[in-house]
């Protein structure tokens, strides 16, 4: 039987569609849930270009005992993914789904994040402190933002010519390589 996988997301969903791309013809997992905080989001538009079953919810149904979580154990996913998802994940749902959530962060934590430390913020900082090198980080979610145990992490150099949008740029592609390959990796072999 597939693995299944949800995936909760905030924006455009660049990093959701290629999720479900890498595993629109594979045997072992597919995508059968995305969530959004955001009615209008364009993650939702992706979704239903490959028939996927989508909703948006408020902050009342996410932290509700009968909102998301209801859908969720509707669903039964092995994984859930958050993709660019910008809110702090409830106690209540980590608690159902123990070292089944996972997040992308667009930094090498622990340095920027935290609240507040979401896309282009993230960009701007990595450029106004001259680091030389940013990346990915791809960690399991608990109570606090970006502090869960890392899973891996790529890098890419910045330029001192980078502006954060080159960052950001640099980024997306590491996101694009490596987030569906840690996914795969995951269902693979559960911890």
């Amino acid at each position: 039987m597939k693995k299944r996988i949800a995936i909760f997301a905030s924006g455009s969903g660049t990093n959701t569609e290629k999720i479900i791309q890498h595993f629109a013809n594979s045997s072992l997992a597919e995508v059968v849930l995305v969530l959004s905080n955001k009615a209008d989001a364009f993650v939702l538009k992706r979704a239903d270009k490959y028939n996927i079953p989508n909703t948006s919810f408020t902050r009342e149904q996410l932290n509700s005992e009968e909102g998301v979580i209801k859908a969720l154990k509707e669903k039964a996913p092995d994984l859930i993914v958050l993709a660019g998802f910008l809110w702090k994940f409830p106690e209540h749902i980590l608690d159902e789904f123990p070292n089944q959530v996972i997040n992308i962060h667009p930094a090498l934590l622990p340095k920027y994040g935290g609240k507040g430390m979401y896309g282009m913020h993230v960009h701007e900082a990595v450029v106004e402190n001259h680091e030389k090198e940013t990346g990915i980080t791809i960690h399991y979610v608990n109570e606090e933002y970006d502090d869960g145990a890392i899973i891996f992490q790529a890098t890419t150099a910045v330029n001192k010519s980078d502006t954060p949008e080159d960052v950001a740029v640099k980024v997306h592609q590491l996101e694009y390589q490596h987030f569906p390959i840690v996914i795969e990796k995951l269902l693979e072999n559960p911890n």
